[in-house]
């Protein structure tokens, strides 16, 4: 309970918060605060960030609003030493106080330099920078891909140096080469290099340029970034890193496939002098020329020696023309020889053929034709009455299986006007048409009004045997 003798003023919690918080901002509107950075974890969504700088005894909260973040040379990154330049303030809803960063610097190039070697520990680990790895250029890229700024004097140097040597097409990626968003953007260009298609509208370079001209350890930190580091790593594209002067180094340099020392160096790498490489060709061809002339003159040189080995064609003839002349010769003799030889033989023939044996050949050939005339004849015999027989059985089983021979012993076959056999009167109704086939054609009809009379069938009383009717005695079929 409030004592209403005191004369203390009364504040509301607001009133103290506001307080304190013009009191602080009035008395430490400029700060200059080093500390390592703590639960850093990149920026928020809406662009800014926050974190903590800590050391040894104490703790501070910290922002960075989006618009500063843009600008700062390098990214902060987690367990980095800086120095931050802002003012502070707090936070009314939570009863915290807060810096708010306006530049962040690292604290000395030791502290970046240590973070360097840590990460580049960690990512020569994952073998990274192994030279297995490395790809070798094209010799003559039709396509190259410069990832770089495309307002400094960088992509004007490398132009006029491909210029001089060897025009090609270039694609240049814009990319921001210094500040926060540096690594993210020159890894997005690598990657999006190595994403186009063969083939595609937007042609696929053969080589990549990453570029940069030079400065200190903060403006080149950017391609420091992991993220840089991991996408050259991973580009199927071989890349040239080309970033601040010869004495400088950043991490992109340890896993491009090729580095150069300038940018300019960087053209001069990736591709050859083109009046240096007409002059070559040149060369080349008239080196193959003499080359093609000297093996023309060594083989006719060997084919004129093999000539004169060789034995003239009257040489190699003259034996085989001999033998021909010897075989022309005898030739006569043995035509001779031979008819001779034959003509004894046909005598000999001759000799055996006299008039009774002439007879006696032509009796016995009568002969032996007269035995295979009776025999032929008896076998003819044989095979008619055979094929006879089996026409006979064939015809007597048509016959008795064909209506016709029923319907010509007095029989008539009754059909409908379908043309299908009628079987019981009781089917036929009056008007119903008919058709009437008699053995020696059919007549049309139709039933009468008359409805015909219901058949009794008569049982018979008495089984007799009747004798096995011949084919004209069958009975009706049907």
């Amino acid at each position: 309970m409030t004592d209403p003798t005191s004369n203390a003023a009364e504040y509301t919690v607001s009133e103290i918060s506001f307080a304190l918080k013009r009191s602080i901002e009035d008395q430490f509107g400029f700060v200059r605060v080093r500390g390592e950075i703590s639960g850093y974890r990149g920026p928020h969504s809406s662009g800014h960030a926050y974190f903590a700088l800590k050391d040894e005894g104490a703790r501070m909260e910290a922002v960075v609003w989006r618009g500063v973040m843009g600008k700062l040379r390098f990214k902060p990154e987690e367990g980095m030493e800086v120095i931050a330049t802002g003012r502070l303030t707090t936070y009314p809803n939570s009863s915290k106080y807060q810096i708010v960063i306006d530049a962040l610097e690292p604290a000395g190039a030791g502290a970046l330099m240590a973070l360097l070697e840590e990460r580049k520990r960690k990512l020569g680990a994952e073998g990274l920078f192994d030279p297995e790895r490395k790809q070798l250029l094209p010799y003559l890229p039709r396509v190259i891909g410069v990832v770089t700024s495309p307002t400094g004097a960088v992509i004007r140097d490398i132009l006029h140096r491909l210029a001089d040597r060897f025009p090609v097409h270039v694609l240049v990626w814009p990319v921001k080469v210094q500040g926060e968003s540096c690594g993210p953007e020159v890894a997005a260009g690598i990657t999006g290099f190595n994403a186009l298609p063969d083939g595609g509208a937007i042609p696929r370079p053969d080589v990549i340029i990453v570029a940069r001209g030079g400065g200190s350890l903060e403006d080149l930190w950017g391609f420091n970034d992991e993220v840089v580091v991991r996408a050259a790593a991973a580009s199927d594209i071989p890349l040239v890193s080309a970033v601040g002067h010869e004495t400088d180094w950043t991490l992109i340099d340890l896993v491009a496939d090729v580095r150069a020392p300038t940018p300019t160096g960087a053209a001069e790498m990736v591709v050859p002098v083109r009046r240096e490489l007409l002059d070559r060709v040149d060369d080349l061809g008239r080196r193959l020329t003499g080359a093609s002339l000297r093996a023309i003159d060594l083989r006719r040189t060997r084919l004129i020696a093999a000539a004169r080995a060789l034995p003239r064609a009257s040489d190699i003839l003259a034996l085989p023309r001999q033998r021909f002349d010897t075989a022309a010769n005898a030739l006569p003799k043995a035509l001779t020889a031979n008819t001779t030889l034959h003509a004894r033989r046909f005598e000999r023939v001759t000799a055996r053929l006299t008039p009774a044996s002439l007879l006696r050949t032509q009796a016995q050939l009568a002969e032996r034709l007269s035995v295979l005339s009776a025999r032929g004849g008896r076998a003819i015999g044989e095979l008619i009455a055979r094929r006879r027989g089996r026409l006979d059985q064939v015809t007597s089983v048509f016959d008795a299986v064909n209506h016709m021979a029923t319907l010509r012993r007095g029989y008539a076959l009754v059909r409908d006007d379908e043309g299908k056999p009628v079987f019981r009167a009781s089917g036929l109704l009056s008007g119903t048409p008919i058709e009437i086939e008699f053995s020696d054609g059919r007549v049309r009809g139709r039933i009468g009004d008359e409805p015909p009379p219901p058949v009794t069938e008569a049982k018979p009383t008495q089984r007799r045997q009747k004798a096995k009717p011949g084919p004209e005695d069958q009975g009706n079929l049907f």
